[in-house]
C-alpha cells in the first residue's frame, strides 16, 4: 500500500557569508531525532556536526558543511527554527540589577549576523611573510570542539583561520601543510604577529539581539544583549 506524501513548503534565505540565496524547508521529524540525539551525547562537536546535517538537508545539499562559517550555520539554522517550530521562542534573562530572570519573547525572524569590518585580504607578519586571512569554516570548528588541551585549542584555532601562507616568492595553502609544518608555524609567532591573527575574531559577524524589558521583581528597566545561538533555544 503506497501511503500519501506530505508537501513540504519552501522558503529562501540569503547566506550571510557569500550572499547567495538557496531554497529550504523546515525541520521534519527525521532532523528532529538527529537533534535530540546529539543533545543527549552532550558533547558539542555532535551537537554541531547534527545542526551541520541538518542544515545540509533542509537547503536539498545547495549547502555543504565545509562551506559554512559558524555565523552561517548559526543564521541558518535560527531561520529553520523559526520556519518549524514557529518565529516567536521565549528565553530567560537575568535582571542585572536584582538578578532575578524574566522571559522575554524573541522573534527569530529579526535577528540576522551583526554587521562587521570586512575580512582583510592580507595579514603582513614580517617584511616578506604574511597570512591570507579567512573566517573559521564548520569542519575546523567540529575538531576543535573535541580537543580538551588548551594550548592545542589554541594553535587549532589560529590555524584555521588561515587560508595560506605567503613569502616573496609563493603561497602555501594550509590545507596542502603537514600537521607539524602548520604547529611549528604558529609556535614561531611572537605575541605581536599573533595578535594580528587575533583580530581575525572581532571582524566574525554574531548572532545577537538587544531587549529591552521591565523587570517582573524589581520593576528596573534593562537592555541587554542576547549572543550565542544557545541563548535562543532555552
Amino acid at each position: 500500500m503506497n501511503l500519501p506524501k506530505l508537501e513540504t513548503p519552501k522558503y529562501q534565505l540569503t547566506v550571510p557569508s557569500t550572499q547567495k540565496e538557496v531554497n529550504f524547508r523546515p525541520f521534519l521529524v527525521k532532523e528532529e531525532k538527529i537533534l535530540l540525539i546529539a543533545q543527549e551525547s552532550g558533547q558539542e562537536s555532535s551537537y554541531i556536526k547534527a545542526m551541520s546535517d541538518i542544515v545540509e538537508s533542509c537547503t536539498f545539499g545547495e549547502i555543504k558543511m565545509n562551506d559554512l562559517t559558524s555565523f552561517d550555520l548559526e543564521f541558518i539554522f535560527l531561520k529553520l527554527r523559526a520556519k518549524s517550530v514557529g518565529e516567536d521562542t521565549e528565553i530567560g534573562v537575568k535582571c542585572p540589577k536584582c538578578e532575578e530572570e524574566n522571559t522575554i519573547k524573541v522573534n527569530l525572524d529579526d535577528i540576522s549576523p551583526t554587521e562587521s569590518e570586512p575580512l582583510p585580504s592580507k595579514i603582513k607578519l614580517t617584511d616578506k611573510i604574511g597570512i591570507v586571512p579567512q573566517y573559521i569554516k564548520i569542519d575546523s570548528l567540529i575538531k576543535i570542539a573535541d580537543i580538551e588541551d588548551q594550548g592545542d585549542i589554541l594553535t587549532q584555532t589560529i590555524s584555521a583561520t588561515i587560508e595560506s601562507i605567503y613569502d616573496e616568492s609563493n603561497v602555501y595553502p594550509i590545507s596542502e601543510a603537514s600537521d607539524e609544518d602548520v604547529k611549528e608555524f604558529i609556535e614561531s609567532l611572537n605575541r605581536e604577529q599573533l595578535e594580528k591573527i587575533e583580530t581575525i575574531a572581532d571582524t566574525i559577524p554574531k548572532i545577537e539581539k538587544t531587549v529591552s524589558f521591565k523587570c517582573k521583581k524589581c520593576a528596573a528597566e534593562n537592555e541587554e544583549t542576547i549572543r550565542g545561538i544557545d541563548s535562543f533555544f532555552e
